[in-house]
């Protein structure tokens, strides 16, 4: 991303401390960087179309509309409907760390067009889950794959390449789908039991929530709970959520695998596998240094190491 900056610092004009606005246009998007080099408070901003604010460098506290206030940082997105007002303020920006922002602009039409057809890919023999993506302001923290799509979007607005805006709009319907998935993931996750719990996809989640720990649950017994075949269930799935069936189960006692070895730091690797569901060590340690980066046995010593401290 710095060196995405820097070719921005090279074709942009200052001529504001605050929020310095520079865009660069495509055929269905704009992509507005706005630079703060001095403090600032309750700095107001608004777009007549949806946005998908990205911070960069620095920090705000973003005020919006029926959310309570909270600090924007580097690696975090907002994604905001049209003709809603931002009130930002600017704690820590100077001229020599000057606070950074992206807004990406998308054309409604292409929005709606990229909405209809992940709607027609996730309905399930005509559930009304419809997702849309211009009815509530949402704030994402560290999604890793709307970072990637987003560094390429920075770096393929700032070229001039032959093919930028066939690029382009490759990556802006990619990134549609990847916010309406984690949104549809975080309402369903969260909403399970209630207004989810007659879906197929909700009742599949309280299933697997319920037998979390048990070594038996496969995809022909998550498609049978669904009333699909197997095939069409998978596919399902992962376009609704953006992830596969087995790769959440795996997600998820991992978690749990976390809870017990904060709960129970003397328990042995293998036992913490057993407890959580896995029947196989060597796959449980694969599974959790896919999710956590780490292996269990790096993950329990920086427990200890934290406790040790703390104490």
């Amino acid at each position: 991303m710095k060196q995405l900056l820097n070719n921005h610092k090279n074709l942009r004009k200052l001529t504001t401390l605050v929020e310095n606005q520079t865009t660069y246009a495509a055929n269905h998007a704009e992509l507005h960087i706005f630079e703060t080099h001095q403090t600032a408070e309750k700095v107001e901003l608004e777009f007549g179309f949806p946005i998908i604010a990205s911070m960069l460098t620095g920090k705000k506290i973003m005020h919006l509309n029926k959310m309570p206030s909270f600090n924007f940082l580097p690696g975090e997105s907002v994604v905001l409907p049209s003709n809603e007002k931002m009130i930002i303020d600017f704690p820590i920006a100077t001229k020599e760390s000057p606070t950074q922002c992206l807004a990406l602009g998308i054309n409604p039409e292409k929005i709606n067009e990229v909405v209809y057809n992940f709607n027609e890919n996730v309905e399930i023999e005509r559930e009304n889950n419809q997702w849309k993506f211009d009815d509530m302001s949402s704030h994402l923290t560290n999604n890793k794959d709307v970072n990637l799509l987003i560094n390429r979007l920075v770096g393929t607005f700032t070229k001039n390449a032959k093919s930028k805006d066939v690029l382009l709009d490759l990556m802006i319907q990619e990134l549609i789908i990847r916010l309406l998935q984690t949104k549809a993931r975080h309402l369903i996750l969260k909403d399970y039991n209630t207004i989810f719990s007659d879906s197929r996809i909700g009742t599949v989640i309280k299933f697997i929530k319920n037998h979390l720990t048990e070594k038996d649950i496969t995809l022909d017994t998550l498609a049978n709970k669904a009333c699909m075949s197997k095939s069409n269930f998978s596919k399902k799935f992962k376009n609704t959520l953006g992830i596969s069936p087995i790769d959440y189960i795996n997600s998820e006692k991992i978690k749990f695998a976390k809870k017990l070895m904060k709960n129970n730091p003397t328990l042995m690797i293998a036992d913490i596998a057993f407890k959580a569901g896995f029947n196989n060590v060597s796959y449980f340690n694969r599974q959790f240094k896919k999710c956590e980066m780490i292996t269990p046995q790096q993950f329990k010593t920086t427990l200890f190491k934290n406790s040790f401290t703390t104490f």
